[in-house]
């Protein structure tokens, strides 16, 4: 028994430590690459609102500006919806439909990204022109568009975290909360959302980390549009107009003629890196987050 624990502990580690090990060779080369843009540009390189590779004026912002606003859109959409569910399949539902219906989920989550992609063009890119008609739109492949198809697509992931974290809070706490004369609403309101709050929180997190890391879907709707940077940022006018984000740049063509042009060539890798911080970030945040939820309801 000893020997086998001391196995696994040292497996774990180990695994942990070429994970570590692979993020940390991946962060360093980046940086390396994107050198050269940093001393041609400095801090203008994130400011910039001008991306021209011809005369060498590399900017960011509008492309992280995109990557934002169809990143928080969609979880915006999503999260009420798949928290919603999640309360719902988890303390309404009988066993066997809750099964199913997670099953079915989880089928839909492992839908390939291009497919959303491809049924975004078919169906939601004229259905948003429509909507957007009293604003005159020029197309209907906008950022509010993008936005939406990462909406469906995280919503797996958001309602089946959501789902496991309702479910780990202990039954004895619903019972208990029963047994004070609490109807099933308010044993949710008073007992399950409070106890899991920090579950469900990771899950939003991590539903953001996927939006952020999108690109094929995205690149299919949104109309990859360069140098888009809003008269007024607290508008809704940034999500009715094409867009570009830095996960639909990284995926263009524009990838490959930048290699061999080391400033050009270090503004890609200098977006994947800004990419790379963001989402490890959030994914930091969001494993803290469940390693205390987790810790909280063994305690």
């Amino acid at each position: 028994m000893v020997s086998r624990w001391s196995f696994t502990k040292i497996s774990t580690f180990f695994f942990s430590l070429v994970a570590a090990g692979i993020m940390v060779a991946m962060l360093v080369l980046l940086i390396v690459q994107s050198i050269p843009v940093w001393k041609h540009e400095g801090w203008s390189f994130l400011t910039g609102t001008k991306w021209f590779m011809r005369t060498h004026e590399f900017g960011a912002a509008p492309m992280i500006l995109g990557t934002v606003l169809v990143s928080f859109t969609a979880l915006l959409l999503a999260g009420p919806v798949g928290i919603g569910a999640a309360v719902f399949a988890s303390e309404f539902l009988p066993a066997r439909l809750r099964l199913a219906v997670k099953i079915i989920i989880e089928l839909l989550a492992g839908v390939p990204a291009v497919v959303y992609g491809l049924l975004g063009v078919l169906f939601l890119r004229n259905w948003i022109y429509d909507l957007l008609t009293p604003f005159d739109p020029l197309s209907g492949d906008t950022l509010l568009t993008g936005a939406v198809l990462l909406a469906v697509m995280i919503l797996p992931t958001v309602m089946t975290l959501a789902d496991d974290a309702l479910r780990s809070v202990p039954a004895a706490q619903r019972t208990a909360a029963r047994g004070l004369g609490l109807n099933s609403t308010e044993v949710v309101l008073h007992v399950s959302l409070p106890q899991s709050a920090r579950g469900l929180l990771a899950a939003l997190l991590l539903g953001l980390g996927r939006a952020l890391g999108e690109a094929i879907a995205v690149f299919l709707v949104v109309g990859r549009q360069d140098n888009q940077w809003p008269e007024k940022l607290l508008s809704i006018n940034p999500l009715i107009e094409s867009g570009q984000t830095i996960t639909t740049k990284l995926a263009s063509s524009e990838t490959n003629i930048a290699y061999g042009d080391p400033i050009h060539w270090g503004a890609i890798c200098g977006l994947a890196l800004i990419l790379m911080l963001m989402v490890a970030g959030i994914t930091l945040a969001s494993a803290s987050l469940q390693f205390f939820s987790r810790s909280r309801h063994a305690s």
